[in-house]
């Protein structure tokens, strides 16, 4: 395992990547033996550097939720991280493309929850019990290290993302809150487009059969952690389309048909 001193080198150089727009080199490749247990300790030191500066925690985001991106990562499950205050973005609102290095856009489901779940042993029927509500959110994702280096042409690994807080950037929630018995959420559907050209379609039970089966699959992944899903927090349960890019520029309307839409501009 990487020593504490490495771990907190790399979480400030990805601090400082963020904070400069400038991505540095895959993790992987300056450490090939990292490991999973490795990559999280780095996101939790980053997500400490940013909590001592004044960010306060408002969640969870999941990641690699389908079978798709989980075999092009070469992992069998998913990937988590922390939603922090200043990562959320009005609905219809502007947002700064110039805060983010390379936004994509994602298509998503946030979960409210009204009670704590603690795992190890947390049901889908518990999650039911918990939420508040279930609401339409984009994910803004980002990508503080290269994707594809540029010296050797290799991808950046599940490590890579796995630290740089997979990947997460921002948050935009709108729509129709709805109790999570008022529609079998496997076929809630989406429809992204950008500038008004249809770029991506999906449906929820693209998110581990089940989208609220991600919210499962987190509390009792940091169980482990002695980490709590509180009442109050956001849990984003994974995305149900490829992402899109987010140039300077464009407009986004996102129809999630009975939940309503949800719409932002890239300036």
């Amino acid at each position: 395992m990487l020593d504490t001193q490495t771990v907190r080198s790399i979480a400030a150089r990805l601090h400082e990547a963020e904070r400069t727009r400038t991505q540095i080199r895959q993790i992987s490749l300056d450490h090939p033996d990292i490991d999973i247990a490795d990559a999280y300790a780095v996101q939790r030191a980053w997500m400490d550097i940013k909590l001592a500066e004044g960010r306060t925690r408002r969640g969870h985001k999941i990641g690699l939720t389908s079978r798709a991106m989980q075999q092009s990562s070469q992992i069998d499950e998913p990937d988590f991280g922390m939603l922090l205050d200043d990562m959320f973005f009005e609905d219809g609102g502007t947002i700064p493309a110039g805060r983010f290095i390379l936004p994509r856009l994602e298509v998503e489901l946030a979960f409210v929850l009204g009670k704590r779940l603690q795992g190890p042993h947390v049901t889908l029927f518990q999650v039911y019990d918990a939420v508040d509500y279930v609401i339409p959110a984009l994910e803004i994702i980002d990508a503080r290290s290269h994707g594809i280096d540029p010296d050797t042409k290799r991808p950046r690994k599940v490590f890579d993302t796995i630290a740089d807080n997979a990947a997460n950037a921002g948050v935009v929630m709108g729509g129709r809150p709805i109790k999570m018995g008022d529609f079998d959420l496997r076929w809630v559907g989406a429809i992204l487009s950008r500038n008004a050209v249809i770029e991506e379609t999906g449906v929820a039970a693209g998110v581990l059969n089940h989208p609220a089966n991600g919210v499962v699959w987190l509390a009792n992944k940091l169980a482990a952690h002695d980490v709590a899903l509180e009442a109050g927090e956001i849990i984003l349960s994974g995305s149900f389309t490829r992402p899109v890019a987010a140039r300077p520029g464009d407009t986004f309307h996102v129809d999630y048909g009975a939940l309503g839409s949800v719409n932002c501009h890239f300036n």
